[in-house]
């Protein structure tokens, strides 16, 4: 088990950039894939990105490719979602999510184990 807190969400101006942190708990970070999914009330949580436990590989959804960016520092056990050229239809709450250990770099949001509290993004046009 490993405990996820995100921060860095607010609100700022299309064409803004933020960086969300997702800081994890224990010492086995570098064993977990980790992801970044969003959520808007009534509606699915939907895929953003994700970075496998090796930090080698990434995967993004076709709606942020080339704007956003997925990382990991395993000394500071952190992951980070860079957001640039922001619109409005990426307000959402950003969640973090880890796999169990080992895990595969997939985008179904069942298959991650672990779940932050979320931060807010509002991207006013």
């Amino acid at each position: 088990q490993v405990q996820l807190v995100e921060s860095g969400g607010g609100l700022v101006q299309a064409g803004d950039s933020l960086r969300l942190s997702c800081a994890a708990s224990g010492r086995t970070f570098s064993s977990y894939t980790m992801a970044w999914f969003r959520q808007n009330p009534g509606k699915e949580r939907e895929f953003v990105a994700a970075v496998k436990y090796s930090g080698d590989v990434t995967d993004y959804a076709d709606a942020v490719k080339g704007r956003f960016t997925i990382s990991r520092d395993s000394g500071k056990n952190t992951v980070y979602l860079q957001m640039n050229s922001l619109k409005s239809e990426d307000t959402a709450v950003y969640l973090c999510a880890a796999t169990a250990p080992w895990g595969p770099l997939v985008r179904s949001w069942y298959i991650y184990k672990n779940w932050g509290q979320g931060t807010q993004v509002t991207v006013s046009s």
